[in-house]
Order: C-alpha cells, then structure tokens, then sequence
C-alpha cells in the first residue's frame, strides 16, 4: 500500500510536466518522500500512517506541478491584477452609463412603448456589462500567461491630486460667477434676445439691410412665474454653495438639498419641454423658413420619430436631466470625500 500511494503521488505530480522534466522531478521526489517518511519512523510512527502524513503535507500534486513548471494558478496574478481592476473600474463607470442613456434617447426618438424603453435599456446595459467584464478579463488572462509587458509603470508622478471638496473659496466664486451668469441669460433673453432677425428687405448689391428684430428663444409665456421659480431655484444654488463654504465642506443634509433643487429644475423643465411651452414658438419658425427646403426634406425624413423638432426635443430632454443626475452625484461624492476626510 506504501508503494502504491507514493508511485500514485508522483504519478499525479508528473503528468503534466513536460517529458524531460519528468525523470528529474520523479527521482527528487522519491528521495524527499523517502526522506520524510524515514525521519517519521525513526520516531516511531507507523510506515503507512507516516506517508500518508507525509504525502498530506505536500498537498495537492496539481499545486506541486505548477509550481515545478513554473505555471500560475490563478486568472489574473499580482503583476497585472491592480492595471486590470483599474482599467475595469473605469469602463464600467464610462461605458454602461452612455450605453444605457444613448439607448434610451434612441428608444424614445422612435416613440417606442415606456415598457420597451425600460426593459431594452435594462438588457442592452446588463449585457454591456458582461461584456466588459469578460473581454477585458480575457485580455489580462492572455497577458498573464504569455508574460507580455503592458507598458504600465508606477512613479511618483501618478499619484492622485487631491480632490476638492467643493469647499474652497474657488469653488465658491465659480459657482456664484456661473449661477450669475445663467441669471443674465435669461434677462438678455428676456429683454434683449439672443436671435436677431431681418424685418426688412435687404438689397445685397447695394449693401443696404432691412430692419431687425431680437427674438428670444425661451417662450415669453415664462414669464412671470417659471422665470421668478427658475430664479428662485439659481438663489437656491447660490446660498447652497454659500453654506458649503462656510461649513468647510459639504454634508448629508446639503446633498440632499442640492439633490433636491435638480430634480425640481429637471422635472421642471422637461415639463415645459414636453407641453411645448419651453421654447419660443417664433424662435421655431424662424429656424424652418431659415431652413428652407433643406430643412423641410429632412424633416419628412425625420417623420417616422416624430419630425426633426422632436428629435431635437428629445435630446434636450436627455442633456437636462444628465446635468441633473451629474449634479446629484458630483455632490454625494463631494459629501463622501469629506465625511472619509474627517
């Protein structure tokens, strides 16, 4: 029975090594065996209990080849696995997200029913992901067996910045210059108009123009109240990144405010996007005479999804809400980074 366990043991340890290798592994292990199991029996154990002991320590005989032909045993070892959860990593944040929205837009474009949108977003995104988890393992697996080197080296140079924590005076004055901004915005196009379109005839030859008129594109029924609730919300914004200023950092509470001021601004406005009464309706004719035919064949084109000003519409929808969600997540993770900071 001792010689069969031992033989069998080698037998398994062998096999798979390359044929001139195996002479050499077989008799190493006979000896060491045989040393092990002498050195238990000079202490007085029994020579079967003893190899069995033995050849229990040494493990599994598949373990013990790799490591005599020098063969990893995982997928992706320590030399690629950090380049590999990293690049990972990254692609699931990119990827599925675009995936996901630009097949929605693509579904609603087509006036495709909520329940298809929903369950073809969800199976395209789910499938996505299992793709580049597969092919981006595969590719590591490939590198790790073949040892190819993939160019990535650590330095000191690749150490992360440190991120902002929204706190920081600078952030403050973007955020109130940019709110500011979007506030003259909608008064220049309120009073002044941001399109200007001839009135007159205008003789080229001569060098001579008509008259002109500023047509604004938002829809003048905005006002008053849409636009005092869309100032009301930019002031909002502003004593939110105020509060953020001075209490050194953003918090819970303050993430769930700014969370809820962007869903209020993108329900709202995609609202008035969907009702028609978002955009000025002059604005709109002024883009189809200036379109000419041009305009109009595409339009015919475009009528199976609805015509090119729901397409348009559509998109805007979509860019809406995307500042939206973005803003939501870049405060939850500014939130995230403080509370880890303190």
């Amino acid at each position: 029975m001792t010689a069969v366990l031992t033989e069998r043991y080698i037998g398994a340890v062998t096999k798979s090594l390359d044929p001139s290798a195996q002479d050499d592994v077989r008799v190493e292990l006979e000896a060491s065996i045989a040393d092990a199991i002498e050195a238990r029996t000079d202490q007085g154990e029994d020579q079967a209990d003893a190899e069995r002991t033995v050849l229990t320590e040494l493990g599994d005989p598949a373990i013990l080849a790799a490591g005599y032909a020098d063969r990893p045993l995982h997928l992706i070892g320590p030399k690629y696995f950090l380049t590999w959860w990293r690049l990972l990593k990254l692609l699931l944040w990119i990827v599925p997200v675009t995936v996901a929205a630009v097949v929605a837009v693509g579904l609603v474009i087509s006036d495709a029913p909520v329940g298809e949108i929903i369950g073809q977003t969800i199976a395209i995104t789910l499938s996505v992901i299992v793709h580049l988890c597969f092919w981006t393992t595969l590719v590591f697996f490939v590198l790790e067996r073949t040892g190819a080197d993939t160019g990535v080296r650590w330095s000191v140079d690749s150490l992360p910045e440190v991120r902002e924590d929204g706190a920081s005076r600078s952030d403050l004055i973007a955020s109130v210059v940019f709110l500011a901004i979007a506030v003259g915005a909608l008064l220049w196009d309120r009073f002044v108009g941001f399109v200007f379109v001839a009135t007159g005839e205008v003789d080229v030859t001569e060098g001579l123009g008509g008259q002109t008129t500023a047509l604004p594109i938002l829809a003048p029924g905005l006002w008053p109240w849409w636009i005092t609730a869309a100032l009301i919300l930019i002031a909002l914004e502003a004593a939110l990144a105020v509060a953020v200023y001075a209490g050194r950092g953003w918090r819970p509470s303050l993430a769930v405010l700014n969370t809820v001021l962007a869903v209020v601004f993108a329900a709202g406005a995609v609202y008035l996007l969907v009702t028609g009464q978002l955009i000025n309706p002059e604005f709109l004719a002024f883009i189809v005479d200036a379109g000419g035919d041009g305009f109009a064949a595409g339009d015919a084109e475009a009528a199976g999804e609805g015509g090119i000003f729901r397409i348009l519409a559509v998109l805007t929808g979509a860019f809406i809400v995307g500042i939206a969600v973005w803003d939501t997540v870049d405060g939850w993770l500014k939130t995230r980074r403080a509370q880890l900071a303190a």
